[in-house]
């Protein structure tokens, strides 16, 4: 995995992520792969960071500070690069046949929610919370549920980039059960790949 924390600033009235903590986390990150390098003495439990912790970072917004788009497409490669290593690791303890059944296990998981309704996949939002619009969650579960069934392939990237209309209260889905659902999938995906 390489990763070069130096990523081009947004202009100079325009927002971008935090430099002082992008450059920490990739430095973090280099260092935790690194040292969970397969055959380093160690390196079984070196590894303090995973795939699902390079997903969920954020860093603040900041004028002038790294350009969003550059710095995510680094931290989806870097997320690949790690859930590949999980991966490896996993069909090393467990052997390949094994590691393809906790692979299906993980997907099973996503059916339950994807054979609900439209409308109904998740809960909706309280009160005035923030929430998704529920036609556009469902639309990228159906796309999702016809993967799972066989049909076109549905790229990490396109759950990682998906884009929600806002809404509010009960008329949306809840964002945090929409946001914990597509990380599930995504490393379902990832594993797959």
């Amino acid at each position: 995995m390489s990763t070069n924390a130096s990523f081009p600033r947004s202009g100079r009235f325009r927002r971008g992520y935090h430099v002082t903590q992008v450059e920490e986390f990739f430095a973090k990150a280099r260092h935790a792969y690194e040292q969970s390098a397969p055959g380093r003495p160690g390196s079984a439990r070196a590894t303090t960071l995973t795939s699902r912790d390079v997903r969920q970072v954020g860093f603040d917004l900041v004028l002038h500070g790294f350009d969003v788009i550059a710095v995510d497409g680094a931290l989806d490669r870097m997320e690949d690069a790690f859930a590949r290593r999980e991966s490896d690791a996993l069909r090393g303890r467990l052997g390949e046949d094994r590691a393809m059944e906790h692979v299906l296990r993980q997907a099973q998981t996503l059916e339950g929610r994807l054979g609900r309704s439209l409308g109904e996949r998740f809960p909706r939002a309280s009160g005035l919370s923030l929430a998704y619009d529920p036609d556009d969650v469902d639309q990228l579960c159906e796309r999702l549920a016809g993967y799972l069934r066989g049909g076109p392939a549905v790229a990490p990237e396109e759950l990682r980039r998906a884009v929600f209309r806002p809404k509010r209260g009960r008329s949306g889905y809840d964002e945090h059960q929409v946001d914990a659902f597509i990380d599930r999938a995504v490393e379902v995906l990832v594993a797959v790949d």
